[in-house]
């Protein structure tokens, strides 16, 4: 390398040291920018504070010598058992669902529920970003509609208002076990919350609370202390599907809500609740166990609710489109259909007005309308018909377009 070289080389700076060699400097440089931690330190204040809680029961997983026996004597009485064995082969083995059913809540049955909570945002929507809890608890409800009918809610099915008009049947295991080592309790007490975070009409983040009863002895909600009577869903017109959960509370001992209690069933207002700050009161003598939920929208009954029991207009809510962007009207459009094209310029009501007289004009006062053809593309149009008037015809005779719309 020649002096002059070194000399160069001796008076550049590294910036362009580095960009002679295909390096470029972004931001800061490492000694004065700040590491991730530090930038990351003004936001999580407290890893244990940012990390999610568990505030349910913990689980106990079972050695797994346990399980391996305990399914090695199911296998071994499943082989010896030849009417099974005839049954499977000749295709005529029944399974007991509720069984099933049962076996599954045991195993994965409460991180399945707790995966599908999740997505629907249960958990953050009623106990805030940093907790949730696994179900222990296995929530039985169905809507009565007679003797023999019912809806079952698992884990955001599909109800109708119109469907849960009646008191759900809710049945649970009330003799709960902490572990698989531990014996079950005989006299338990149990809080059974209905609420709907998704309807609140006046306040933002609120709930309104369908159903409350506390101090439930065992399983015997009959037993229980009513603090909130059982409203149906009520979910606004135009607003979609709200969700509707049930969430079981074990007490540690009895609870006194009268303070909760409600009264006046003509005064939406006093349903107004929230999950959260009800649980951070109570968080010291009740856990959160069961969970189940529905999803529901609007139908016939919601507006017999809101007149009949609470006195009131039914709430509509409506999005207000904007109008559609029309250019300047043209003396000779081309390649458009022609009357569309008219329509599309002229007032909606005289658009509709014109509909319906063709419509009534092609029937009979007494007769009633023109019968359908029987093939309505079989038939031949008449010669020298614009090909506008032609796709008109044949939207006509198929049952489509406005003019069928038209009522």
């Amino acid at each position: 390398m020649s002096y002059r070289s070194m000399t160069l080389l001796r008076f550049c700076s590294p910036i362009v040291i580095q960009a002679r060699h295909g390096h470029r400097m972004r931001g800061k440089a490492p000694d004065v920018a700040k590491s991730l931690k530090e930038r990351l330190a003004p936001v999580i204040l407290d890893e244990e504070v940012a990390k999610r809680h568990d505030i349910g029961f913990p689980y106990e997983k079972p050695p797994r010598s346990a399980e391996f026996n305990k399914r090695f004597d199911h296998l071994k009485k499943q082989r010896s058992d030849f009417n099974l064995e005839k049954a499977a082969r000749a295709a005529k083995l029944e399974i007991n669902l509720d069984e099933v059913k049962v076996d599954w809540f045991k195993t994965a049955g409460p991180f399945h529920i707790r995966k599908i909570a999740e997505h629907y945002g249960i958990y953050d929507d009623l106990f805030g970003k940093y907790a949730y809890f696994v179900p222990r608890v296995f929530l039985d409800i169905k809507f009565p509609i007679n003797e023999d009918t019912f809806y079952p809610v698992y884990s955001g099915n599909k109800v109708q208002p119109a469907q849960a008009k009646s008191v759900p049947e809710v049945t649970f295991d009330h003799k709960f076990a902490l572990s698989y080592s531990q014996k079950p309790e005989e006299n338990t007490l149990w809080t059974l919350v209905l609420t709907n975070p998704d309807g609140h009409l006046t306040k933002e983040n609120s709930e309104y609370v369908h159903w409350m009863v506390s101090n439930i002895p065992n399983n015997d909600i009959s037993k229980g202390d009513q603090i909130v009577p059982y409203l149906q869903p009520i979910p606004p017109k135009g607003t979609g599907h709200h969700r509707y959960i049930f969430v079981l509370y074990k007490q540690d001992k009895k609870l006194d809500l009268s303070s909760m209690k409600v009264t006046d069933l003509k005064d939406l207002e006093k349903r107004t609740f929230s999950t959260f700050d009800f649980y951070k009161k109570h968080e010291d003598s009740i856990t959160p166990s069961g969970l189940a939920f529905f999803q529901a929208k609007w139908d016939e009954s919601v507006r017999d609710v809101f007149h009949k029991e609470f006195n009131m207009k039914q709430p509509i809510f409506e999005y207000d489109f904007p109008k559609a962007y029309l250019n300047y009207q043209k003396q000779f459009p081309l390649k458009q259909p022609f009357n569309l094209y008219l329509d599309r310029y002229a007032d909606p009501k005289d658009v509709n007005k014109r509909y319906l007289e063709e419509r009534l004009a092609k029937t009979h006062p007494f007769d009633g309308p023109e019968k359908e053809l029987q093939f309505p593309n079989a038939h031949e149009l008449r010669k020298h018909i614009p090909s506008w008037k032609k796709t008109e015809i044949r939207k006509e005779r198929l049952g489509r377009g406005r003019i069928n719309d038209a009522v």
